[in-house]
């Protein structure tokens, strides 16, 4: 997740990436938005997000204010 200052966003979201393949995924609710991943990788992140869902919301609260998001805890 990363800010992109001047460019409005409606629906709170992160991106994937994984070797070539890159993906958006909506926080709330958890789905895959655009893009692609090889299907086990889209499913650990998509378990991932619902995991972390709660802390994903308050680092895109703290993004659209301008401030550092808060490192989250890999999948392990």
């Amino acid at each position: 997740m990363y800010a992109e200052l001047d460019v409005p966003h409606h629906t709170p979201h992160f991106h994937a990436y994984y070797q070539d393949s890159q993906a958006v995924f909506s926080i709330d609710p958890v789905t895959m938005m655009e893009g692609e991943l090889p299907e086990r990788q889209r499913r650990l992140v998509m378990a991932w997000a619902e995991i972390h869902q709660f802390e994903l919301l308050t680092d895109w609260d703290l993004l659209q204010d301008g401030k550092a998001p808060v490192k989250i805890e890999p999948l392990r």
